[in-house]
Parts: C-alpha cells; structure tokens; sequence
C-alpha cells in the first residue's frame, strides 16, 4: 500500500474516502458478500477506484470482493499498459482478467465509433461479470460525470436523466454502482498527480470530438458564478419539485 507523503495528501485522500463512503453508505451500493467487478480502462477515474475500493475492502463493513476487468477492442487503438494494470489491481488486492473484443462497422453505419465501442466494451462487461458470479459492476464515474451527463440529456434529448450512483439492469440481471459519484473530478485529477500514474500507451482519437468537452467548458464558466455549481446541480436532481415543472393533463 502506497503511504501518504504529507498532510496535503492526507486530507485529499480523507476526503475522496469520506465522499465514497457517503456515497456507498446513502445509496445502499455495497452489500455484504457483494462480488464487485470493477471496469479498469487505465484512466485516472478506474484507477483511483481500484484502489479506494482495495482500500476499502481490507477494512470496513460490508465485507466484499472485487476484481478488476481490462477491456481491449480490436477496433480502436487505445491501448493500457497490461502489466502496469495488472500488478497495480494485484497490489490494491484485486484479481486482474483482460478481455479482447470488437465489433463490425459495417453492420450498422449509422452509429458512431463511440456508441460501437462503449456498447461492445459495456456488453462484454456484463458477459465477464456473469461468468464470473459478480453481484455488482462498479464503474468509474464522478460527479462531474453525473452532472454533465444531466446537461446532456437536457440540452440535446429533451429529457432530465443522469448517471445514478446505483442502477439496477433488468435485463442483464445485474447492478451497475458508481462508489466516486460524489467525488469532483479535480479531486481525482489531483490524486493521479501525487500517484503519478503513467498515461495511456495510446489514447482514443475521438475522445476529445464530443459534446461532452463542451459541457465541461459550460460548467468551467458556470463555477465562476457559483464555486459549488456542481454540487448545487446534484441536489437539485434529489430536491425534484415535480409540482412546479409542466404536467400534461390526461385526455
């Protein structure tokens, strides 16, 4: 286990700990004996979530177990440090599986390469977790996401919806948990430069072609009116005063 260097970094990590375990306590996310699998892309937010839930998992109640599953599709060059992955999820107390799988563009070219990929990666997750008796799939998502995923919804579908800390699939059998969704991402961001994690071998070309960036850049402006914006927008998604939005009346 890596040790704290100072105070700074004391207090970041008791924060972040504090948050998760608001989060896993208030959400109901982790049950005793919960087989956790945990999607580890190699990217700040699954790394920092191996090793909060390794952490975690070694000490507190509910007792459970995780392991940590790397997905690789054929199809995008986006590559991980395997060995890096594998040795770190081992050190946090993680078992490590890597997965390879792919899709044929061809079969539907109406959907972007993103949908494709984050549809075959999210697949393959839910076929890994099966195999393996897993209770709950824990994924990386911050309050950012969350929140940005909100503005999305709004501004280009029409509807109010996010990324709930716990959602149960239906037809997979199985719930998906998101233990960081209290967690900003600058928090995250300032852990993984104490960590100093290494970076991806190779980056996905369409991460940055999103409307996902401009989000980020709405909230960025937006914290200069309120510095707590992005917690405000959490609360309210909890506080819906239903009364006060339209209400269509029924023929």
């Amino acid at each position: 286990m890596l040790e704290t260097k100072n105070r700074d970094e004391l207090k970041l990590l008791r924060g972040i700990n504090d948050k998760m375990n608001k989060a896993i306590r208030d959400y109901a996310l982790i049950e005793e004996g919960d087989h956790v699998l945990v999607g580890l892309s190699g990217g700040k937010d699954s790394l920092a979530l191996v090793e909060l839930l390794g952490t975690r998992m070694k000490i507190f109640a509910p007792r459970f177990r995780a392991t940590a599953v790397h997905i690789t599709l054929e199809n995008i060059p986006y590559r991980a440090d395997l060995d890096f992955l594998k040795s770190y999820s081992e050190s946090w107390g993680l078992s490590f599986i890597h997965k390879v799988t792919g899709y044929d563009e061809s079969t539907d070219r109406r959907k972007s390469p993103c949908f494709l990929c984050s549809w075959n990666r999210r697949k393959t997750l839910f076929q890994t977790a099966q195999e393996l008796g897993c209770t709950k799939i824990a994924l990386g998502h911050h309050l950012d996401d969350a929140v940005e995923t909100l503005l999305l919804n709004m501004f280009y579908q029409g509807t109010i919806g996010t990324m709930p800390p716990k959602l149960k699939m239906d037809k997979f059998d199985m719930t998906i948990i998101r233990p960081l969704s209290l967690v900003p991402e600058r928090d995250v961001e300032q852990l993984a430069r104490l960590r100093q994690w290494p970076k991806q071998v190779k980056n996905c070309p369409y991460e940055k072609e999103s409307s996902r960036q401009k989000m980020k850049e709405l909230l960025c402006w937006l914290e200069q009116c309120n510095p707590a914006v992005r917690q405000s927008v959490w609360a309210a998604m909890e506080h819906i005063q239903s009364g006060y939005l339209p209400q269509k009346e029924s023929l």
